[in-house]
């Protein structure tokens, strides 16, 4: 089992990294590889090793607690390793697992490949096998759904801070922001505008 790698980003694409570790590349997928795009120097990426019969592969994270929930994720009836990615893609640890204590359908069935069954299998399975993985105490019901499903009111903020910490200056965003808003639908999440403007600046 891999449990983590640490080395040099290589190679970027829409799903992947390739990072370059004592000379060997890694085809790491991960729900948001532009995270990685700004760093010149080593990145740790925690690893999920995934293997059947037809492929062995490596998906990989920023965090521990984004590593605990996507294995937690893949053990739900009808939630591979894809679609963990894209709850993953959509929501932050804390995010998910807040609403799956709070039992919020509405705001699982708006991640990727999430419908209402999922959602319920998502709850029934999950909502006791969570702790230690994030706090669960975001306010789903109210702000949460204003942060991550509202563009135009503080999700581009929020996802501004996140790139600003990479090392993106204001000019820089604010140019991104102008050159990407009109794509950004009302139920995108942050990690999602995130992933739209660190693209645009990793091709610039």
């Amino acid at each position: 089992m891999i449990d983590f790698l640490r080395g040099k980003v290589v190679h970027l694409e829409s799903e992947y990294v390739v990072l370059d570790v004592h000379g060997t590349g890694y085809r790491v997928f991960c729900p948001n590889p532009y995270f990685f795009a700004k760093s010149k120097e080593e990145v740790t990426i925690y690893t999920h090793h995934h293997v059947r019969e037809d492929a062995i592969l490596l998906f990989g994270f920023a965090s521990r607690e984004e590593q605990k929930l996507f294995r937690k994720l893949i053990e739900v009836s009808g939630i591979g390793p894809r679609v963990a990615l894209g709850i993953l893609s959509g929501g932050t640890p804390d995010h998910v697992v807040a609403a799956i204590y709070q039992e919020n359908i509405s705001f699982l069935t708006r991640l990727p490949g999430i419908g209402k069954k999922t959602a319920q299998r998502m709850i029934l399975d999950l909502k006791d096998k969570l702790d230690g993985i994030a706090t669960g105490t975001v306010p789903v019901h109210s702000e949460l759904e204003v942060d991550l499903f509202n563009p135009d009111a503080s999700s581009w903020s929020e996802a501004k801070e996140g790139l600003k910490a990479l090392g993106y200056t204001d000019v820089e965003l604010d140019k991104v922001w102008h050159n990407i808003k009109d794509g950004v639908a009302p139920g995108e999440s942050v990690d999602s505008v995130m992933k739209k403007a660190l693209k645009l600046l990793y091709v610039g």
